[in-house]
């Protein structure tokens, strides 16, 4: 017989900020090599190996081998949302340089979450969604009166809308792909910088994917869940689903 869930096990492995910021490295997805997670997280490659093996056992993180190496990433979109969902409890660290706040920005303006879009770019993408009735449902993207402060909503308000094939359509996005495999098509997060509704499941990992490869979005360097809009997307934005000034 087991008893209940050993919750403080788990808890203490997010207590350490160098290991949390291993787990933020691989927040977008990607599976990365030792080097580089021991890099974003300020560790050396024995400390960041301790890390990582602690963050295995506890079924966060899993390894693949690629030839002679071997690269992590997160075990599933689970530990990505449990992420957000502690990001939302936590209290904003403080800035003490203009690097850290230009990084800060950067993630609210636009991020990955797991392998969707996030930040002020994937709620206004969201947003955008709903008014031109490629989605419908909920009258707008705000958090509602039951939702809880975690992701993904446990029940979401939208459906695909009449408009759904034509505006995706020009967007680039396959519907009918993004449909045949086993993950959910929609999904929903309650994005935890804007505290409103952003696209996840199949659709919106479809979305974030087309974005990226028609160099809408490109990732930042030094800053792996953080994304830059690029001119072109902006144009795509605006002429596709009229989003104007994304600050805005």
């Amino acid at each position: 017989m087991k008893g209940d869930a050993d919750i403080a096990r788990t808890a203490a492995l997010f207590a350490d900020p160098a290991r949390v910021r291993v787990l933020l490295a691989l927040g977008d997805g990607r599976a990365l090599a030792a080097s580089v997670l021991a890099a974003e997280a300020r560790l050396s490659a024995q400390g960041v190996s301790a890390h990582l093996a602690k963050l295995r056992d506890a079924g966060l993180v899993v390894a693949e081998k690629s030839g002679r190496h071997r690269f992590y990433r997160l075990a599933g979109p689970d530990t990505a949302e449990l992420l957000e969902t502690l990001a939302r409890f936590s209290p904003a660290q403080p800035v003490t340089s203009l690097r850290e706040g230009t990084r800060a920005e950067a993630l609210r303006t636009a991020r990955t979450c797991y392998d969707h879009l996030a930040g002020r770019l994937g709620v206004a993408v969201t947003a955008a969604l709903l008014a031109r009735g490629a989605l419908a449902g909920a009258a707008d993207t705000r958090r509602r009166p039951g939702d809880r402060i975690s992701a993904p909503l446990s029940e979401h308000p939208y459906t695909l809308g009449a408009n759904a094939g034509p505006v995706f359509a020009a967007l680039g996005v396959d519907l009918d792909a993004a449909a045949a495999g086993r993950r959910p098509l929609l999904k929903f997060c309650l994005d935890w910088s804007e505290q409103r509704h952003h696209l996840a499941g199949a659709l919106g990992a479809a979305m974030a994917t087309r974005f990226i490869d028609a160099g809408w979005v490109e990732r930042r360097v030094k800053a792996h869940r953080a994304l830059r809009l690029t001119p072109e997307g902006e144009q795509a934005l605006r002429t596709r689903l009229g989003i104007g000034e994304l600050a805005a």
